[in-house]
Order: C-alpha cells, then structure tokens, then sequence
C-alpha cells in the first residue's frame, strides 16, 4: 500500500511509454466505434434515433432558418423543433438553439451545405484549430523535450473529450481553440483580442476573462476583445435582424429556468458546482450559492494570480481552469477547455520539473471526461467537477510557491 501511494505521489507509474500506448488505444477504439456507429445508422439518424452529430442538428436547423430571414424563429421551441423534424424527421427529439445571434454568423454558412459535409467541415477544422492551439502552447517544451516532442499528438488527440465533442457535433474544439491561442498570444494584443472576441458566441465564459485582463493590466486586449465583440454584435444585427437579439435575450430566462434549474439536459451532463447539488437533491437556492461561491474563489484568486504573478503559463492554465468552474452551464463536452490547461501546465513544469502528485492528478483530469456522465448518473458522484477542482487546487499550490520564492529572494535582497 505505501508502494502504491509513493507511485502516486512521484507519478513514476505515468511513463512516457504509457501516456503514449494508453492515447493510442483509446484513440484507435474511439476511431473504430465511431465508423461503425455511422455504419449502423439509418442515414442521418444514428442508432438511438437522433440525427448524427446531435446538438450540430440544432446549429443546421437554427442556420436554415436564419437564411430565410427567420433567425428569430430559432428561438421559438416550436419554430426550431418543426424545422429540425423537416429535415431530420417527425421522430426527431428537440434540440434547442441557445446561442446568442453571432453564432448564426457560423450557423447560416454551415446550412448551405449538405448536413453530412457541414458537420464533416465543422469538426474537421474545429478539431484542426484544438490541435494548433495546443501545439502552439507547446510550442517550448517540444523543442526541449523530445518526450513531449514524441507524446503531446497522440494524448492531446485521445484526450477522452474530444470524442464527447464529436459525438455531439459540439463547439468545444472551437472554444478551447479561441481561448488557448489567445492566452499563447498575449503578447500580440490585437490577436489575443481577437480571439477573445470572437468567444463572445459563450457569453457563460466571460465572467473570468475581462477580471484577469484588467488585473494584469492588459488593456490593448481589452480593447481588441471590445471592438471584435462590438463588431460580431454589429454584423449578426445587420444581417440577421433586431427581432434575432430580441428572442435572444427574451429566451435566455426559459433557458436557465429549463436546462439550468430543472436540469433538463441532465444534471450528470453537467460538470458546474450548481449542478453537483442539484444532483445530490439539494434545491436551486442552494445550488446557486454553491456555484457563487465557487466562482467568486475562482475569479478572485484569478485576478489576484494575474496581478501579482509573472509566470504566463501558470496564469494561463489558472485563468481556462477558473472559466470551467466559474460558469454554471458547464456541459461536459466544454471540458475540451482542460486540455490548453493541462497543456500550459506541462509548459510550467519544464523549468523545475513535476511536483508531489502532480503527474498523477493531471492523469486524472485527462481521463474523467471518458466516465463522467456515466458515474454521475450511476452513483451521484461528479467526476468532471472534482477533475477541475483538483487542476485548479494544483495549480494554486503551485503559484503559491513560486510566490513565496519571489517573497524570499527579495527579503534577502
């Protein structure tokens, strides 16, 4: 027993050799039981009688109808639900459209193409973009070390949630895409605002990431993210319609009433601190003081890490980190945001190397999107929220010691 918790705490168990065969063989599993679903399916409609690609079904219809002049109508349950069963069939279950008007400017391109080809195209190079943002964050460590040179492709492309991104025709890969390069890219303010503007379409996300800015001082980013943001609002109005951010913003009360407090998506979906309450049974009053609270931690410490630190990997894993558990609309295909922050993690741990467990809590964090929806709704425990909690804890304790350090040296000094 004391062997096994010494190889926990060293993470001597996690090889290289094994982060590699471990990646291989659930990617190629993941490969070969993603062919054969599409192969059993009838048409469009997989095996359970959902269209392929799920949650994308809702992107296509709310598209087609913005291409009619009807964005608006992607708001109306009944509008969105007749259009998803025109084009997918009566059998069709309802996937709601729930994304502020910008996201048509994505939408309405895709619906002009065959389902098949915009779904295809979507998570081709959405996918293509998470693996450029890692890359990019990586970009150090692979050139020192020819471990991570070897490793970081087969892990960051096995990295269980990607495949619940794809299974659901998600926008995971884009939003940890936008948000990795633009914490890569900090230091080109108009790119990283750029990136961070065109997050806007997750307007849940956007708690953490002005706070840390204006902590830093990063006030070039700040104007970049302003003025894309303004210009993506801008031309959704104009293309799409004033009645399209009227039945937005008239929907959004329906949407957290719905999908948030009654949980209707599924609370084992959902990875937020509200949610993990709401699961145990306890009542929306308290799930929302829970979640408060936990986001007040995580923008708080945030902020404060961002003032005080100079370590931009650190921050930058804590800053995506914080995002995750400062929303309460978390769904566990959004844990896609982990990998940029395991990614600037392993860029912190060059200089010094890993500390006491931390090459086993990583492993942990990679691996819980593969079960989380599973042991939540099996036995009420939240995998996806503890994983978060566990990556913010470590890379707390980490900054808190670099603090101290610079703290030691000035003393003597």
């Amino acid at each position: 027993m004391a062997h096994f918790w010494q190889g926990l705490r060293s993470g001597e168990w996690l090889t290289a050799a094994r982060a590699r065969g471990y990646s291989l063989i659930l990617l190629g599993f993941c490969v070969v039981a993603t062919i054969g679903w599409i192969a059993l399916s009838d048409g469009l409609i997989d095996r359970n009688g959902k269209p392929i690609g799920t949650d994308f079904s809702s992107f296509y219809a709310a598209g087609s109808l913005a291409l009619e002049g009807r964005a608006a109508d992607a708001y109306q349950p009944a509008s969105q639900h007749a259009r998803e069963q025109s084009q997918f069939g009566a059998t069709t279950p309802y996937y709601s459209w729930n994304y502020p008007p910008v996201f048509f400017l994505i939408a309405a391109p895709l619906a002009l193409l065959p389902y098949p080809f915009a779904l295809a195209l979507f998570q081709a190079t959405g996918f293509a973009f998470y693996l450029w943002g890692i890359a990019a964050i990586l970009g150090k460590p692979r050139r020192q070390d020819p471990v991570i040179a070897r490793n970081w492709l087969p892990v960051t492309a096995a990295f269980p949630a990607v495949f619940v991104n794809l299974g659901h025709g998600q926008n995971g890969f884009l939003t940890a895409g936008l948000l990795g390069a633009a914490l890569v890219m900090l230091e080109r303010p108009f790119l990283s605002g750029l990136c961070i503007g065109l997050l806007s379409y997750k307007p849940q996300f956007a708690l953490v990431i002005p706070l840390a800015l204006l902590a830093a001082g990063r006030w070039r980013v700040i104007a970049a993210a302003t003025m894309t943001t303004i210009a993506l609002v801008g031309a959704s109005w104009l293309l799409f319609g004033t009645d399209a951010w009227t039945a937005f913003l008239a929907s959004t009360e329906m949407s957290r009433k719905i999908l948030l407090e009654q949980g209707s998506v599924g609370f084992e979906k959902l990875q937020s601190a509200f949610a993990a309450v709401r699961l145990w049974g306890g009542g929306v009053p308290l799930g929302y003081a829970v979640q408060g609270a936990v986001s007040m931690l995580a923008v708080l410490t945030t902020a404060y890490a961002w003032r005080i630190s100079d370590n931009i990997a650190l921050k930058a894993a804590m800053l995506v980190v914080a995002t995750a558990l400062a929303s309460p609309h978390l769904l566990d295909y959004d844990l896609v945001l982990l990998a940029p922050a395991l990614a600037f993690l392993t860029s912190a741990m060059l200089d010094d190397g890993a500390r006491d467990y931390e090459k086993s809590v990583m492993a942990f964090v990679w691996i819980a999107p593969l079960v989380t929806r599973s042991v939540a709704g099996l036995i009420g425990i939240p995998i996806g929220l503890l994983a978060t909690l566990a990556l913010f804890a470590l890379i707390v304790r980490r900054l808190s010691a670099q603090h101290e350090r610079a703290a030691a040296i000035a003393t003597v000094i």
